[in-house]
């Protein structure tokens, strides 16, 4: 019980957190910011939506069949319709509660294909440990790749504090990864000596997984196709905010480089509201400025970019749910496993 409540008031939280945000960004722009922002979305190019769209269907298409490589060793060989359908459910409820779409994808899969839930739970946490993995490894390609611009904006930003000179910014890098690295070795020590508490052993759980997640990897039998399956998806990711672009004049000329920068921050605002909500567009926006776009523009953009990511899943997660039903109907009998 005090668990339910707990999730009950996390997901308020976060959610309040996400209105709120909505609510601030239109109440703090000034008349002529507020003109700007309508003007952009009133006359965005909207003709984006059909490629964009395309992408996202691949995008989650592939994800499928990568979630299905990670079941060939269960021996579990389901179908992409519904493997395509509860993921769109999974998406459609994370937008709404955060975790929920995991648990329900697991779910809804094990009843219309007479699999184990607590085996795909592992599939799942197995994936999600890769995708953090190559998140990060995204982060890096995109500080790579316009190192002056990124290294610019964070060098202006240590400046400005005070006691930062040009000789220790090298200093304070090496500070922050020998910290990480000693947490991390704090972590596994605390893990041993107090192994009952919840916090400790969870944090420890979870950089473990992560640890095991690429092991796992590492010892699928179809792994060339498992690491295809995901650059594709982060290529229908990057292609999405590139082709986004092209839908407004004031980001038009803007180059891919500046694609990775809006996925790179665009993703971690999934993490801060359910489904992004409020702070994909401030996210999206504060990205943007370091590429010279009035902030108004850029929140015009974001806007744009999460009204049809979000719309594409509430009507497909709809539609996945009415129909897999239907999908399953000549199956036989379902139940839980």
């Amino acid at each position: 019980m005090r668990k339910r409540l707990f999730s009950i008031l996390q997901y308020i939280v976060f959610l309040g957190g996400g209105l709120f945000l909505v609510w601030w960004q239109l109440k703090s722009m000034s008349t002529p910011e507020k003109n700007e922002f309508y003007s952009s979305i009133k006359n965005a190019d909207y003709r984006i939506i059909f490629p964009v769209a395309i992408m996202s269907v691949l995008s989650h298409i592939s994800r499928c069949l990568r979630w299905r490589l990670l079941m060939e060793p269960l021996h579990y060989h389901p179908r992409l319709s519904n493997l395509f359908a509860v993921t769109m459910i999974g998406y459609l409820a994370n937008a709404a509660v955060p975790r929920l779409g995991e648990i329900l994808k697991c779910t809804f899969l094990a009843k219309y294909e007479k699999l184990k839930v607590d085996k795909l739970v592992g599939t799942i946490i197995v994936e999600r440990s890769f995708d953090l993995i190559c998140y990060s490894i995204f982060i890096g390609i995109t500080i790579l790749i316009q190192i002056q611009l990124i290294g610019g904006y964070f060098k202006k930003k240590w400046m400005a504090m005070p006691s930062a000179t040009g000789s220790n910014l090298l200093i304070k890098f090496v500070v922050i990864f020998s910290s990480l690295f000693v947490i991390w070795k704090l972590m596994k020590w605390l893990a041993r000596k107090k192994p009952e508490n919840n916090i400790i052993l969870g944090i420890h759980n979870f950089i473990s997984g992560v640890g095991e997640g690429f092991k796992t990897i590492k010892k699928l039998k179809k792994r060339k196709l498992f690491l295809l399956h995901t650059v594709f998806i982060w290529t229908m990711y990057l292609g999405q905010i590139y082709v986004g672009f092209k839908g407004m004049d004031g980001t038009a000329t803007l180059p891919i480089s500046a694609a990775f920068s809006v996925l790179t921050l665009a993703t971690l605002s999934m993490i801060v509201t359910p489904g992004g909500i409020g702070s994909f567009p401030i996210f999206v926006m504060q990205t943007l400025l370091l590429y010279g776009i009035h902030a108004p523009l850029g929140k015009a953009f974001g806007w744009v970019m999460w009204g049809v990511s979000t719309g594409l899943i509430i009507i497909i997660g709809l539609i996945s749910l009415l129909i897999i039903p239907y999908l399953n109907k000549n199956s036989g009998k379902v139940q839980l496993n």
